[in-house]
């Protein structure tokens, strides 16, 4: 269905126009989400809360043409809210993500699996470890696939300075994936 159709119908209250909007976004809003956050259950909690103020906002989207934008724009702004939050009340205790992803797997081309799964959680890693504004760059540009055009007027900034921090990001997630590997070259398909 057409994007501008689907939202049409969104906004005059049709529920299976919504549910039809979430599906076709939900992986993207999990996966914002998990970014920020860096935990499986708290990003599909926090994706949840996306998606409500999504709901709540549809009115004020105007341009289906920037609906992808407009959308991440809120869920930026929400997982910003739940970061502030969760620094006024740190969790009980964190599970390090290696041991969540550390059961093996007993199908064919397991090793394929794990060294792909391996390489994702190293990224992960090194994304957490990066200042926010590094993190949020390479979220917003490499990971979400937003123009600069797009970054420079979500985070109000010019573009030029959306393209630099870009270039610096990548430098800093590159270094730091080499300090977390020892120097040793990562394995293709790795950023």
């Amino acid at each position: 269905m057409e994007l501008t159709a689907l939202l049409q119908r969104c906004q005059e209250g049709d529920e299976l126009a919504w549910e039809f909007l979430v599906r076709r976004y939900q992986a993207r809003i999990h996966g914002l989400a998990y970014h920020f956050v860096g935990h499986p259950e708290e990003a599909l909690d926090l994706a949840q809360e996306i998606f409500v103020r999504i709901y709540r906002r549809l009115d004020t989207c105007r341009d289906p043409e920037r609906f992808e934008s407009w959308m991440l724009q809120i869920g930026r702004n929400a997982c910003l809210d739940f970061l502030r939050r969760r620094k006024a009340r740190p969790p009980v205790h964190d599970i390090p993500v290696d041991e969540v992803y550390d059961l093996a797997d007993e199908r064919e081309g397991a090793d394929a699996s794990a060294q792909s799964e391996s390489r994702k959680r190293l990224v992960h890693r090194a994304l957490q470890a990066l200042s926010e504004v590094n993190r949020e760059i390479l979220l917003l540009k490499d990971i979400q696939g937003l123009s600069f055009e797009e970054i420079a007027s979500m985070l109000k900034v010019p573009v030029g300075t959306v393209k630099s921090r870009s270039s610096r990001a990548r430098l800093a997630l590159a270094k730091q994936i080499v300090e977390m590997t020892g120097g040793e070259t990562p394995a293709r398909g790795m950023a």
